[in-house]
């Protein structure tokens, strides 16, 4: 009898042609999931009969609460190599491996800039207008060169992210609490006294934070209150980094010129979820990972995951 595998949350139906499975053809049978499970009753449900599960980033959390009622489970694979959703004391004590797999930090880059742009350049509305026979030029873009980028985080993607906008001609600041004036500088940005100081004299900010305790609710209420408004801000890490109600607040109130999110406290977004009709917001539905170039490596090494794990030896095992 093959083992099962279920595919979780592969929207697209693209994981199984991305990647070459035939390797596992007469050992594991393959399911892809295309809907969300979106309780835990509603997973569990769904993968009562699967020994192998494939998830894709930290959508979906496998607490002991989960893990305690998937017996048959024994290989859980997640997309990257870091997991905050995955209680791994619970995997251990239930006799469940878990595996990850290497994800590039290019394609989230990319997405920061092509949400940054679309709101400076108002090409939603522009392309809107263009299609519906609307006004001709009903928008006045707002300049990168010349402008201050500031950026919360510095890191891998961060620094990438600088990268292009010192190309564009910005003046790049950073901040995050241990960042070092050196650090900044090998980047060729300026440290920022504050985060504070950051927020109330950036023309876009940028936040590149991997979520902790320290960075949970990070942009609250006041930090918003900073923001010029003319500013714009872009958030294509973790939602719980900035108060979502309190950024929708400020978009529908006009507090500041627009912000880009790629990311949401509730994934998928509900269809009443207010984000999805708050003026001078450009969302877009966690595609930040969502690459072929990223796919490819997600679901191949999910393929020799299992492959090292049946031959009894399991590799990039996490917790």
């Amino acid at each position: 009898m093959r083992l099962r595998c279920a595919l979780l949350d592969d929207f697209q139906n693209a994981a199984t042609t991305v990647a070459d499975w035939t390797p596992l053809a007469d050992r594991v049978e393959v399911t892809s999931h295309t809907e969300h499970h979106p309780t835990e009753d509603a997973l569990v449900a769904a993968l009562a009969d699967a020994d192998i599960v494939v998830t894709l980033r930290e959508r979906v959390p496998f607490p002991a609460s989960v893990l305690n009622r998937l017996p048959r489970l024994k290989l859980l694979i997640a997309s990257g190599l870091r997991n905050s959703v995955i209680d791994y004391a619970a995997a251990r004590a239930n006799g469940v491996t878990v595996c990850g797999t290497e994800s590039s930090s290019t394609p989230p880059v990319e997405l920061t800039w092509a949400l940054l742009l679309g709101l400076a350049r108002g090409l939603v509305q522009e392309n809107e207008s263009l299609r519906t026979g609307g006004p001709w030029q009903s928008t006045i873009g707002a300049d990168l060169h010349g402008r201050r980028l500031g950026l919360l985080g510095l890191g891998k993607i961060g620094s990438r992210v600088a990268q292009v906008g010192l190309a564009f001609g910005m003046e790049v600041t950073a901040w995050s609490q241990n960042l070092t004036a050196a650090r900044a500088a090998e980047a060729g940005v300026t440290l920022a006294a504050t985060k504070e100081a950051l927020l109330a004299t950036a023309d876009f900010v940028s936040v590149h934070l991997a979520l902790s305790d320290r960075t949970r609710g990070l942009l609250g209420p006041a930090e918003l209150a900073l923001l010029k408004p003319t500013a714009y801000l872009v958030n294509t890490s973790r939602a719980a980094i900035v108060d979502q109600d309190a950024l929708l607040t400020a978009l529908r109130e006009g507090r500041i010129a627009g912000a880009g999110i790629d990311v949401f406290d509730t994934e998928p977004l509900p269809a009443d979820h207010p984000a999805r009709t708050t003026p001078r917001l450009l969302a877009t539905p966690h595609l930040g990972y969502v690459s072929r170039a990223n796919y490819e490596r997600y679901y191949g090494q999910a393929v020799e995951a299992i492959e090292a794990y049946l031959a009894g030896s399991p590799v990039r095992t996490l917790g």
